[in-house]
């Protein structure tokens, strides 16, 4: 089930981005305005598109936030990989996606404090728990 439903969001959430999508999109929207005279304007007519956009809207919602959990979660796991690959890299910035907002922030300021002037390198091996323990 996991299985499919992963190719099947990566499927529609990569169709949803596409130019057809927005065409046939586009098309829709048009039939629909164009019916507007043969239904008389009528409350149903509205209906109808205010219901079909609503439950396309709320399934969207779900498939793009599954394709961008998945996304996310690769990106830092080949950061991670990168972080443990190269020799001056500190491998204490490993997993800190699971810290919070504020702490993220608060290492973020630090490493900007600790670059220095504009243009001056920052030393190769000052610990993340260095960072961390400032607070």
């Amino acid at each position: 089930m996991n299985k499919f439903f992963t190719l099947f969001a990566s499927r529609i959430a990569s169709f949803a981005g596409s130019p057809m999508a927005f065409i046939v999109a586009l098309g829709t929207v048009l039939v629909w305005g164009v019916s507007g005279p043969l239904f008389g304007f009528s409350e149903v007519w509205q209906l109808v598109i205010n219901t079909g956009t609503t439950i396309v809207t709320f399934l969207m919602i779900f498939l793009v936030q599954n394709s961008q959990n998945r996304d996310s979660a690769a990106m830092e796991a080949k950061l991670d990989e990168l972080l443990r690959a190269v020799e001056q890299a500190r491998a204490d910035f490993i997993g800190i996606e699971h810290l919070t907002e504020e702490e993220i922030e608060d290492i973020r300021a630090r490493l900007e404090k600790e670059n220095g002037p504009e243009g001056e390198k920052p030393p190769p091996h000052h610990a993340m728990a260095r960072l961390l323990s400032r607070r």
